[in-house]
């Protein structure tokens, strides 16, 4: 998937092949914000001034504006899973919680 990053707003970026434009939406807000362009730099002009428009209007109107993320997630694994993170994280003297950042964080930096 591609994105594009601004002030901490990620936004999914996708290609529309009927009207050959590149368009955008912020993710992981209740909000909708879309923006658009022809070209690479179009978008992303658009996207730091839709993120802008965005907070400025939040402010005018007194509301407060999403935040992306929080920083925490629930995730559901399998109890046999649940054992194996546990015991590699005592292994590295971790807490589970900083054990699953920093391998999430490992996999996700070799990825981008």
């Amino acid at each position: 998937m591609n994105t594009l990053t601004y002030k901490g707003y990620t936004a999914k970026i996708e290609f529309d092949p009927d009207d050959n434009i590149l368009f955008g939406n912020i993710v992981g807000i209740r909000d909708t914000v879309g923006f658009h362009g022809e070209t690479v730099a179009e978008l992303k002009d658009a996207f730091r001034e839709a993120v802008d428009f965005y907070l400025e209007s939040c402010e005018k109107s007194g509301r407060v504006p999403d935040k992306p993320f929080s920083g925490k997630f629930v995730i559901r694994v399998e109890s046999s899973l649940h054992g194996e993170i546990v015991a590699a994280a005592v292994n590295a003297g971790k807490s589970v919680n900083k054990w699953v950042a920093d391998t999430l964080a490992t996999v996700v930096h070799a990825h981008s």
